[in-house]
């Protein structure tokens, strides 16, 4: 039974992402055109508009995301306890995949941009849009073995834990140490009455949203306190019960319709300027187009390929070489993480225009690539 409920779970995150990852495309194209339409000025103008003393992009990209980030954290609690993630034979291959997909490309970046005041960017290629890289998959249907399936998404869960982590470290901007102090003591309450037994869900979800708001007065990004809410929140056995998996089975539909479509049409609003092949050629846009596109793919296939040899993972099942390097292409698809992640490295409308339209090209050319490798079903191991 619990198995049953493990994979019906499994089955319900992988069919919202892939829905998801089409309503983002149809989302991204619809923000493209009406960005450079002739009421481009107005709509850019809509989402910057303030709501509460902060731009309505400001409350998406802080609040909303951080439903997001909370039910990946809901996912990666998941995986830890019952699924892929659970047993370390199984775990180690994507966990090492997933740290050479995000040293590559930041170590990439970093070369190009060495020096020089683009440098923050580091961070952008790191990251991978589980919604997208998932969808290709869909397309794929049957020409790819299920385990392909699993490794790609627990491969892609520890990448967003990595960006999680490097958003939380260098991307905090006007810290206040108490503001930080009083959001942990509200995660340390939560731990209490989890360990208490408290399965109450509005308890956590009210005591959460104060951990949000404290988390963002700290200058900490306040979506770190979606993830850590979610560790919060009870997992028990896991079952039907289990007040993880009611919230995590709640926000898939939300999260997939709602949030995410709203994140792409307020951020990848880009009106092209007249030089916009230029803003292609620069150093930052270079890194991150070099890192999605080449570090990534690199990174994944080679830290796999040296940890098999090691002795310390194993292949999946059915799993072939040409399947991992495709599923490495496909974590160079940045686009909503790298956008987010743009968003709080630069200021300079100028670097976001130019880092938001390498974004797109790059994770256009590297789910492109991914496909072609996947639907290819005669290499060998």
């Amino acid at each position: 039974m619990k198995s049953r409920r493990v994979a019906s779970l499994f089955g319900d995150f992988f069919e919202s992402e892939k829905a998801s990852g089409i309503v983002l495309i149809l989302a991204t194209v619809f923000s493209l055109a009406a960005a450079n339409s002739p009421w481009g000025a107005g709509y850019l103008h809509f989402w910057h508009a303030e709501l509460f003393g902060r731009s309505l992009q400001h409350w998406i990209n802080d609040g909303l995301m951080a439903i997001f980030f909370l039910l990946i954290g809901l996912e990666i609690e998941r995986e830890l306890y019952v699924g892929e993630l659970s047993d370390p034979k199984n775990a180690s291959l994507p966990i090492f995949a997933a740290i050479g997909g995000m040293a590559t490309p930041a170590l990439i970046h970093f070369l190009f941009n060495r020096g020089t005041a683009t440098v923050d960017g580091a961070g952008i290629p790191m990251a991978t849009d589980i919604a997208f890289a998932i969808g290709v998959l869909a397309f794929l249907g049957s020409r790819i073995p299920s385990s392909l399936k699993i490794f790609l998404v627990a491969l892609a869960i520890i990448d967003d834990l990595g960006a999680i982590i490097v958003i939380a470290l260098f991307y905090a901007a006007d810290f206040s140490a108490p503001y930080l102090v009083s959001a942990i003591g509200v995660f340390v309450l939560l731990l209490g009455l989890n360990r208490c037994g408290i399965k109450r869900l509005p308890v956590y979800l009210l005591a959460g949203a104060v951990m949000w708001y404290l988390m963002l007065q700290s200058g900490v990004h306040a979506t770190v306190a979606g993830v850590l809410l979610a560790f919060a929140v009870p997992f028990r056995s896991g079952d039907g019960a289990s007040p993880s998996y009611k919230l995590q089975h709640f926000l898939h539909t939300p999260v997939a319709f709602i949030v995410m479509p709203l994140f792409a049409l307020a951020n990848t609003g880009i009106m092209l300027p007249g030089n916009w092949m230029e803003l292609l050629a620069t150093s930052n846009s270079l890194g991150i187009f070099a890192g999605l596109l080449i570090g990534k793919p690199l990174g994944i296939t080679l830290v796999s390929y040296l940890a098999i040899r090691a002795g310390w993972s194993r292949l999946p099942k059915d799993v072939l070489w040409k399947h991992v390097i495709g599923a490495g292409f496909l974590g160079g698809i940045g686009f909503t993480m790298s956008i987010f992640i743009t968003a709080l490295a630069f200021e300079n409308d100028t670097v976001l225009v130019g880092s938001k339209l390498t974004i797109l090209v790059a994770s256009l050319l590297a789910g492109a690539t991914g496909y072609l490798i996947l639907s290819d079903g005669h290499s060998r191991r």
